[in-house]
């Protein structure tokens, strides 16, 4: 699935809230957030891009 379709799960949305508030963030990111959240690969690197759409949505509405 792709865009407003897809699910992402607890932990994902949880790990990109997390990512979304690190300032910087950690590096590197996706095997940071792998073995906090007990994330895979694929989890992972979805929660770093929805912390992207998190930071600009805070960014443009304040």
């Amino acid at each position: 699935m792709t865009g407003t379709d897809h699910q992402h799960s607890e932990a994902v949305v949880q790990a990109a809230m997390w990512l979304a508030d690190q300032n910087p963030a950690p590096q590197p990111i996706i095997p940071h957030i792998r073995e906090r959240f007990g994330l895979s690969a694929l989890e992972a690197c979805e929660a770093a891009a929805l912390s992207t759409k998190y930071r600009i949505l805070r960014k443009a509405h304040g």
